[in-house]
């Protein structure tokens, strides 16, 4: 979600390096393709369309796509309380727009989706790039806070299976900690803070300064907005709309598969909480829309429950994953389309 520097009107962008065009949408295709490679290698791709169109029941399926859609909805309604606090009247429809963009664009720029979405409301309604901007960080924000707090609570309802899932690999885990514990991690962050107080106090009426400074009013005024706008009760309940419909779907994706649905029976919503936060906290590793994590995650969260249900393989999880996360990607893919569509034939009309 980190733009390219950026005017207050969203207009001027500095011009990206090879390297950092290198590392911004390089990796995440190579983290896709060498995690979807890892994945089907040993995989008979018959064997697992077989599965697929004997064992899938699609009206569950389908049910999974509504909840996915209703989601973008409730996302594009909270985020149209945050515009009106900052008057940026925008409609719904248009919005709603935004955010189906939004998911296509990341399937082939990760993280590049949020600064088009911006890009595109603050042209359409005529609004400065880092208000709405501010707007948008304060969004993506609130969703990971959600996703932390449904993380605890999944840890305290199923710690020694989450815990058995961070321990898979204990040599990254202590390399991360022995980062983040650091001094000289964190005496560069204080010495970076420090300096940059001092230029900003020593020198505040230089042009870099204060073009700094509208920058940082502008991000600060849109995501500073949630605390004092009115409807702070409609935007929880649209944040838990969100999340209900993320997590509903994902149990009727559950109820697609006989045997996946079985773990529901034995194991009860524990069991799709715990798969839930997998494959929500997979989507932070940089990849495409996903792909690659979020099967990998849902693979090991199932085979935590697979011990008394026969059958319930790591290719039939696959196979399930792979479908699970197509429909949404094909989801995104024809809303995308759509979307673009739609903007082309609206510049035409104007014209």
């Amino acid at each position: 979600m980190q733009p390219d520097s950026t005017t207050t009107s969203g207009h001027t962008r500095s011009k990206s390096t090879p390297l950092g065009l290198l590392l911004k949408y390089g990796v995440p295709v190579i983290i896709t393709v060498g995690l979807c490679y890892l994945l089907i290698r040993e995989m008979d791709l018959r064997e697992m369309w077989h599965t697929i169109c004997t064992q899938c029941n699609f009206n569950w399926i389908a049910v999974n796509v509504a909840f996915l859609i209703g989601a973008m909805f409730a996302r594009a309604a909270r985020w149209q309380l945050q515009l009106r606090a900052l008057g940026i009247r925008a409609s719904l429809w248009l919005l709603t727009l935004s955010v189906f963009g939004t998911y296509a664009v990341n399937l082939v720029f990760p993280r590049l989706g949020e600064v088009w979405r911006t890009g595109f409301v603050a042209e359409q309604q005529k609004a400065p790039f880092t208000t709405v901007f501010g707007s948008m960080v304060a969004d993506r924000l609130s969703d990971t806070i959600a996703v932390g707090l449904i993380s605890l609570l999944a840890f305290i309802l199923a710690g020694p299976q989450l815990m058995a899932y961070l321990g898979q690999n204990p040599d990254l885990l202590d390399q991360i900690m022995s980062i983040l514990g650091s001094p000289i991690l964190w005496g560069a962050v204080i010495a970076i803070l420090a300096a940059t107080v001092w230029v900003f106090v020593k020198y505040p009426e230089n042009k870099v300064v204060t073009t700094l400074r509208k920058i940082w009013d502008g991000l600060w005024k849109g995501f500073a907005v949630i605390v004092s706008m009115r409807g702070k009760g409609l935007w929880l309940f649209y944040t838990f709309i969100l999340w209900a419909c993320y997590f509903l779907g994902l149990g009727c994706a559950f109820m697609s598969f006989p045997l996946v649905a079985e773990v529901l029976v034995e194991h009860g919503l524990t069991a799709l909480l715990v798969c839930f936060v997998l494959t929500s906290l997979s989507m932070l590793v940089p990849s495409n829309g996903g792909i690659g994590p979020w099967q990998w995650a849902m693979i090991f969260a199932l085979s935590l429950y697979s011990a008394n249900i026969p059958g319930l393989t790591k290719d039939y999880v696959a196979s399930f994953a792979n479908l699970a996360l197509g429909v949404q990607t094909i989801t995104s893919i024809i809303l995308g389309l759509f979307t673009f569509a739609w903007i082309a034939l609206n510049k035409k009309t104007k014209r």
